[in-house]
């Protein structure tokens, strides 16, 4: 394990902040070339506009839009972000949801913990080249899975309390003080107001105006991190990945899928199956006989088919997912939540982690000469395709095995 050092940082009102960092063992490379990737977390594309979020327009006329980007069919935060910083899909990485139901633990936990992660990300690969990393995560579950890979880090502080997260406003100060003190050649940073304030949004009136409130917000947050990186002479040496890692559905309170109820009436299925909720997906595992797996799976299939508010089913392996996905993903409508194993589980209506949130914005700006200006609309954009554009930018080779994304520079 790499020894880490802790410095305190001036930031924005007289605040100070802690970062912790650890040594690369390497020179630090002279090139001026930087990176950075803004996550606007729980964003949908149709929300960034000229008239709500000025910035982030501008960001995206002025740089290579992709209209039709997705996210990957995965469930939840965590895989996109990892997707983002590997550019492979779940089954490589080890990580298909933020909740799993682990058969080693015999319980359902959420994949927070840096050993989860299993494929080397963009962070480590770049130390042996000089390359300096930060990441500035507003969400602990994301700090906590990322480890220590990054050369400088952030803790999310202050934490909102049940959501778990920083606000955007002491987010951006922290990512502002480490580009300017540590000036890192690529910085990772999550935005979480946005994902935080929709997952409460019924679509009413005070409640829409919150959800408006916060993309205002994180589109000033953006505009500041802009400002420091003109100011401080590094835009035109910069490329600005700019995306989400999901959208997001809402569900009448009373479009609720309970899959536990039905799987327990069955005569086989009883007390052998286990759910991971996570959202817009559950995750169900056989807990039975091993020999009675296949038969487990169609009995799965023909019960969740029944239920109101289901999509589809799938196994696993078809979604590019590894054996921590179970032995079936289950996908419910728009408008529709999971709520399992109880029926009142999940009383969130923002939903996230089926395929009516895959739509994202995703853009690539900055003032680097690399950085095009125009529209893409064939190419379907996706998370894991940041790892390549950003490996590309600074001429890494790619990881064993090769990306499963691709690189969206030029």
């Amino acid at each position: 394990m790499r020894r880490r050092a802790f410095l305190q940082v001036g930031a924005a009102g007289g605040a100070t902040l802690l970062f912790s960092s650890g040594a690369t063992g390497t020179a630090h490379a002279a090139t001026r070339r930087r990176a950075y990737v803004l996550v606007v977390d729980g964003c949908k594309p149709g929300e960034i506009t000229t008239a709500l979020t000025p910035h982030l327009a501008g960001l995206r006329s002025d740089g290579t839009d992709f209209p039709r980007a997705r996210s990957l069919p995965v469930m939840e935060t965590i895989p996109n972000h990892v997707m983002m910083m590997t550019g492979v899909r779940p089954d490589r990485s080890g990580v298909p949801a933020n909740s799993v139901y682990d058969r080693g633990e015999q319980a359902v936990r959420d994949l927070d913990r840096p050993d989860d992660l299993r494929f080397p990300t963009l962070l480590e690969r770049m130390r042996p080249h000089g390359l300096t990393t930060g990441t500035v995560l507003s969400k602990e579950y994301l700090y906590g899975i990322f480890g220590t890979r990054a050369t400088h880090r952030w803790e999310p502080a202050p934490v909102v309390p049940v959501s778990g997260h920083a606000p955007d406003q002491f987010t951006m100060d922290a990512a502002i003080a480490m580009v300017r003190e540590l000036d890192p050649h690529l910085v990772f940073v999550n935005l979480g107001d946005c994902d935080r304030v929709g997952h409460s949004d019924l679509t009413g009136t005070t409640l829409q105006a919150a959800r408006t409130a916060a993309l205002v917000s994180v589109d000033q947050q953006v505009a500041r991190f802009v400002s420091m990186l003109k100011d401080t002479g590094r835009w035109q040496d910069a490329v600005v990945v700019v995306l989400a890692d999901h959208s997001m559905d809402w569900s009448l309170p009373h479009r609720v899928v309970s899959l536990a109820p039905a799987l327990d009436a069955d005569p086989l299925l009883a007390g052998n199956v286990q759910i991971a909720d996570n959202g817009g997906a559950d995750l169900l595992y056989w807990t039975g006989a091993a020999e009675e797996r296949d038969a487990a799976v169609a009995r799965m299939r023909a019960v969740v088919a029944g239920v109101e508010g289901v999509l589809s089913s799938h196994e696993p392996a078809a979604l590019r997912l590894g054996p921590e996905a179970g032995d079936l993903v289950v996908y419910c409508e728009a408008g529709w939540r999971f709520s399992d194993p109880e029926v009142y589980a999940n009383p969130i209506p923002g939903n996230h982690g089926h395929p009516a949130t895959r739509p994202i914005p995703f853009f690539v700006s900055g003032g680097h000469r690399v950085v095009r200006r125009g529209v893409s609309s064939t190419a379907v954009a996706r998370t894991m395709d940041v790892a390549p554009t950003v490996g590309a930018f600074f001429g890494l080779g790619e990881p064993r095995g090769g990306y499963d994304g691709r690189s969206r520079l030029g």
